[in-house]
């Protein structure tokens, strides 16, 4: 039996089973950690060295396991520095539960030290279930109802408890009378089916196109096969958002990799060529990119129905689970007996793939960072997890890495923001101790976050079974891809005073942590660094020195674009002349 509420509140997540926390303490949950400490190993807690990181790693947590993740907060400062990361959840749909300490209630209103209004705070962030335990008898239905708000709409939830209620004696079932709830636990997925008038319906407009093109996102990971059976059928080719990442492998002809900014040449022109699109489980937000109006007729699926017809106007919107609702399809689609379509993307992607085994390995001073993930790909291991962080990283990650069915990799999508790279590659190991977890960050969101989080990882690792997590830092003393689009979108030239980014010793750094650290000064090392990093008997940091003037070119340039990267350069950019050259090479000679 729970003896305080704090107690009943972690036997209570137990039930939904919940089964880490990632937080950092404060005497606003001195009696949650209380709690934590009576609980024994049934709920282990992941001390963080930041809140912001308890928050990226309950996201991480959600998108690598499909479970809720939940982080812990004390109050007022603690309770704020969550925000970022659980935005980060909320964006990309993940199921995340913010637990946050307050000031106690006789204090409440007083302006007492630390208190904050978390309720007005948190409403955006976790605005389908918010609330204050003010009773005991609160408890129970307060955790049932946000872990199953957070499930059942993939968001963020979010209980705040004063730190006097936490010491209360538990109420474990409330009075049976009126004005209160009585709650249980529990959510079952449903399974979300279009009728069958529109499936068919749906078949008859892919069956009248020529050149079908499919868009991929995060809502088919779970629907690999019946995405490759739909495209094998129609003849059509896979593009992929970038939270898709891992939904189809990259080592299927016709899969022509990412779409966007950060997108392929095969991508791009199949987008502007296809006369069908079949969009699944996507948000994708660029519509200069997808198909002009009017080009193409489009039909989406996914299972939230606010998202259909508001990236391109779809003749067909299908709400249903992905999986599911394409399986339910394929009775009704007809072979394509004309193959030229397919034939032609095929071709687009074997040339795209030798374009960029050429261009990594195009000289630069001193390392291409494109290079960097191109080895890794012959290199990857089986069921290995990759997390991106934001920034020109990204722009590889998308392009130069072929992922393998039973992958997996993420990175922040919707909001883009810098820092998750290495906590999501560490809640990897949590969900998933016997996998190999690889993260690419960039030396702006390393020296922002990362650095403190190897400290977390130097506490942890050897609880893994397989200790192997390697985070690859690109070290170019340049807030890279905010220089790019300085150069590529204002026209304005590289501001060294804020876009320079001191040296640090990252390899070392792991050293002295109890990591392990290997310095890459020299293509030549690359290889080496990784066999060995894979191999190593702990958590590695390679620290790659690479040339921030290597251009992350978009799969086409616009005439606005090029307008702007020129003006840029003939302004004085302190780099221009390495940057025409590696400019050059690329869009030339690659």
């Amino acid at each position: 039996m729970a003896s305080t509420v704090a107690d009943f509140m972690l036997s209570r997540l137990q039930e939904w089973g919940v089964k880490r926390i990632y937080g950092f303490p404060g005497d606003g949950i001195n009696g949650l950690m209380t709690a934590l400490d009576n609980a024994g190993d049934a709920i282990e807690f992941i001390q963080t060295r930041h809140e912001e990181s308890a928050a990226f790693m309950a996201g991480g947590h959600a998108k690598y396991s499909g479970e809720l993740g939940v982080c812990m907060a004390t109050s007022g400062p603690g309770a704020i520095h969550l925000l970022n990361g659980l935005y980060d959840a909320k964006l990309d749909h993940q199921p995340v539960l913010a637990i946050v300490g307050h000031q106690a209630r006789a204090a409440l209103g007083g302006d007492y030290q630390q208190e904050v209004d978390l309720k007005t705070l948190f409403k955006d962030v976790a605005s389908e279930y918010v609330h204050v335990c003010m009773d005991p008898a609160q408890m129970r239905h307060l955790v049932d109802r946000a872990a199953r708000i957070a499930l059942s709409m993939r968001t963020v939830t979010c209980i705040i408890v004063p730190n006097d209620v936490q010491e209360l004696d538990a109420v474990e079932k409330p009075p049976r009378e009126h004005g209160t709830i009585h709650s249980g636990v529990g959510y079952r997925r449903p399974r979300v089916v279009p009728e069958e008038n529109d499936l068919r319906r749906a078949a008859e407009i892919l069956n009248n196109g020529k050149k079908v093109a499919m868009l991929v996102g995060a809502g088919a990971l779970q629907a690999t096969d019946e995405v490759i059976e739909v495209a094998e059928v129609l003849g059509a080719g896979v593009a992929k958002a970038l939270l898709g990442r891992a939904a189809v492998p990259d080592d299927l002809p016709f899969v022509t990799g990412q779409m966007g900014l950060l997108g392929t040449e095969p991508s791009d022109t199949m987008m502007q060529e296809c006369d069908t699109l079949l969009m699944v489980g996507s948000s994708f937000p660029y519509s200069e990119f997808l198909p002009k109006e009017g080009q193409a007729r489009g039909i989406q699926i996914d299972i939230d129905p606010k998202m259909l017809s508001i990236r391109y106007p779809m003749e067909l919107g299908l709400v249903g689970d992905a999986a599911l609702t394409l399986r339910s399809l394929l009775p009704y689609l007809k072979p394509k007996e004309d193959r030229s379509w397919r034939a032609s993307i095929e071709s687009n992607v074997d040339k795209w793939w030798k374009s960029v085994e050429k261009k990594s390995l195009m000289e630069a001073d001193p390392i291409n960072p494109e290079l960097l993930f191109w080895e890794l790909s012959s290199r990857l291991p089986e069921n290995c997890i990759i997390s991106a962080d934001s920034g020109s990283s990204a722009n590889w990650f998308a392009r130069a890495l072929r992922l393998r069915r039973g992958m997996k990799a993420s990175l922040s999508g919707n909001l883009a923001t810098m820092c998750p790279g290495v906590p999501y590659a560490t809640a990897a190991k949590f969900v998933h101790p016997d996998r190999v977890s690889i993260a690419f960050v960039g030396d702006g969101a390393m020296q922002m976050l990362g650095i403190n989080g190897l400290i977390t990882i130097g506490k942890y690792w050897r609880k893994w079974s397989d200790p192997r997590l390697v985070i690859a830092v690109l070290n170019n003393q340049d807030l890279n891809q905010v220089t790019w689009e300085q150069r590529a979108m204002a026209g304005s030239r590289k501001t060294e005073r804020t876009q320079n980014v001191p040296e640090f010793p990252y390899a070392a750094f792991a050293e002295m942590v109890g990591l392990r650290g290997i310095r890459v000064e020299t293509p030549d090392q690359i290889g080496p660094a990784w066999d060995q990093a894979l191999a190593a008997d702990r958590p590695v940091v390679i620290d790659a020195v690479t040339d921030a003037n290597v251009p992350t070119l978009p799969p086409h340039i616009t005439a606005s674009q090029a307008k702007s990267y020129v003006k840029a350069l003939a302004k004085g950019d302190p780099n221009a002349g390495a940057i025409v050259w590696q400019t050059f090479k690329r869009s030339f000679l690659g």
